[in-house]
Parts: structure tokens; sequence; C-alpha cells
């Protein structure tokens, strides 16, 4: 797979940043800034999945270390979900 990610360098960077986009939105993210704001945060995010690319690039697993973390958020959220769902049958009222 590293071999695969090396030989493709694009696809390497915009699937980094990609996943640098949707860690930062699902844990950092307080509220929306304002549009200039966010433009300088999303250069930063550029610069700083560039830096991450060439780690990638010097054989060192960003993209695969950056995949579980999402996955770990997926499986949070779903069962933050699942707990909400369960919770919304029962009365949780106590006295």
């Amino acid at each position: 797979m590293q071999d695969w990610f090396q030989a493709h360098p694009i696809i390497s960077y915009i699937l980094i940043l990609c996943l640098t986009m949707y860690i930062f939105n699902a844990v950092f993210r307080v509220q929306r800034l304002p549009l200039i704001k966010e433009i300088m945060v999303h250069l930063v995010m550029a610069i700083g999945a560039f830096v991450l690319f060439v780690l990638q690039i010097d054989k060192l697993p960003i993209i695969q270390c950056m995949s579980v973390a999402v996955a770990m958020m997926l499986m949070l959220r779903g069962r933050q979900l699942y707990d909400k769902w369960k919770g919304r049958g029962k009365n949780t009222k106590t006295t």
C-alpha cells in the first residue's frame, strides 16, 4: 500500500488534506469563523498537509494512521447516535 501511495503523489496529498480537514472539523471546530480567518485556517492546513505528505513519501504511514483516527471517530459518532436512539425509547426521568 505504501508503494502505491508513493507512486500516486497527487492522490496521496489530496487524501491527506481531506483527512486533515475532516479531523479538524470534527474535533477542533467550535463555531464558524469569518471568511478571511476560514481561508487562513485552510491555507495553514494545506501547508501542514504538505509536511505530512513529505513524511508519507518518506515511507511513514501517515495516511494509514489518519485513516485509523477517522475510523475511530466515526465509530464514536455511531455509538453516540446509537445511545441517543436507544435512550429515546426509555423514560430517563428520575425522581
